[in-house]
């Protein structure tokens, strides 16, 4: 065992909260504890309800809360990670990381928990399908927009000079993630807010669309006209207060994998997920509008699909929203969707409201100086009076 392995020290019969964050960049993540139970109590800053595990998995920048048990033996245990690797032909970093679960009492060597194989799906399935909410919780039933929007792992030719480790994909290509076969180009010189407030024209469009431009069996075998992806910077637009409801889609464009997704400055509730084209007809059934969990990543199964809802609340700095879906694997080009809610109204709007506050405290505090005023006044009187009425009957 390395000198510089982190050690955890533990008490026997002590309970430990532990919060476990994926803090890698393009890769989920199975966790465990070697002979410990993991029960878990929250995920992405959401209490869920309680259940018992013996491995954890999590996408890139989520977060599970667990409570932990130190019942077993007074021994050391490996706390340890690995990838979840679901792609097919897809790189990805196959080592594992480890640190030391150790009783205060210990000086064995630690014992290795087994952890799932890298591609494990049945187990993922089985983690992520257990997540509810507390409570019962707030659904949007009521929807003002209906997204479908497909994730797809294509390849784009690279530019001639380009280093052969930036070129990972088949015959000189590499990756890029698309949804609705859109694939994010960032703004050179400009940012989407930035020209969204002040009106510079052409950075953006809002063009992106609702549902896929062509309708294809997803995860079956797809054409490879579809393996190439169209590129842009397109925004589909949101009204402030608006309900929204998002079928995440997987595809088996070159090859299938599970998705992370990210909504940028929100949570939403994961009201179902499956396998398979998502079926409206008989899939909508499925939905858990009751207690479905409050996530901020959702991973999308592979060859699959998921569900997620949301009210489009957060307008973020000063005039509009910056959501972000990121489409993630290894060494993969992130996809983004820019999400505006709102326009400079809001702005105009949240300055007004903040001169009226300071106007209402302004007011209100010389009201209060007023009647204090008085008072003081009042007690002076009073003494006066009482002072004139000692003074005359001497």
């Amino acid at each position: 065992m390395d000198l510089h392995t982190v050690k955890v020290r533990v008490d026997s019969g002590e309970t430990s909260l532990i919060r476990v964050i994926n803090a890698a960049l393009n890769q989920q993540l199975f966790f465990t504890i070697a002979n410990h139970k993991l029960t878990v109590v929250g995920a992405d800053g959401s209490y869920v309800k309680p259940f018992t595990t013996p491995v954890l998995m999590l996408g890139p920048g989520q977060t599970t809360d667990i409570l932990m048990q130190a019942n077993q033996a007074p021994a050391r245990y490996y706390i340890a990670a690995r990838a979840y690797a679901s792609g097919q032909g897809v790189p990805f970093d196959n080592t594992t990381t480890t640190a030391v679960l150790e009783y205060k009492t210990a000086t064995s060597k630690p014992i290795m928990p087994p952890l799932p194989a890298y591609n494990d799906t049945a187990t993922v399935t089985a983690f992520t399908t257990r997540f509810k909410s507390l409570r019962i919780a707030p659904v949007p039933t009521v929807l003002d927009h209906s997204l479908f929007i497909t994730m797809g792992l294509g390849i784009n030719q690279c530019p001639p000079k380009t280093p052969a480790q930036n070129c990972q994909a088949p015959n000189r290509s590499r990756f890029a993630a698309s949804m609705n076969n859109v694939s994010f180009v960032f703004p050179s010189k400009t940012s989407i807010l930035e020209a969204h407030y002040h009106g510079i024209p052409g950075v953006f469009t809002t063009d992106f669309p609702a549902k896929p431009s062509v309708t294809f069996d997803y995860t079956g075998n797809v054409s490879r006209s579809l393996w190439q992806p169209n590129f842009g910077t397109k925004v589909y637009k949101l009204k402030y207060g608006a309900r929204v409801q998002i079928v995440l889609q997987g595809t088996s464009i070159f090859t299938p994998e599970n998705h992370p997704i990210h909504l940028h400055g929100y949570d939403f509730y994961i009201l179902a997920e499956g396998f398979g084209n998502f079926n409206p007809k008989t899939d909508t059934a499925k939905f858990n509008l009751v207690d479905p969990p409050l996530r901020n990543t959702v991973s999308l199964p592979i060859k699959g699909w998921a569900v997620i809802r949301f009210v489009a609340n957060n307008p973020g700095k000063e005039n509009g929203s910056n959501t972000r879906w990121l489409g993630n694997g290894s060494k993969k080009k992130k996809k983004q969707v820019e999400s505006l809610t709102k326009n400079k109204r809001l702005t105009i709007g949240c300055k007004r409201q903040a001169h009226a506050r300071l106007v209402y405290f302004i007011l209100i505090f010389l009201y209060n100086l007023f009647f204090f005023l008085i008072i003081i006044i009042i007690i002076i009187i009073i003494i006066v009076i009482i002072i004139i009425i000692i003074i005359s009957s001497y």
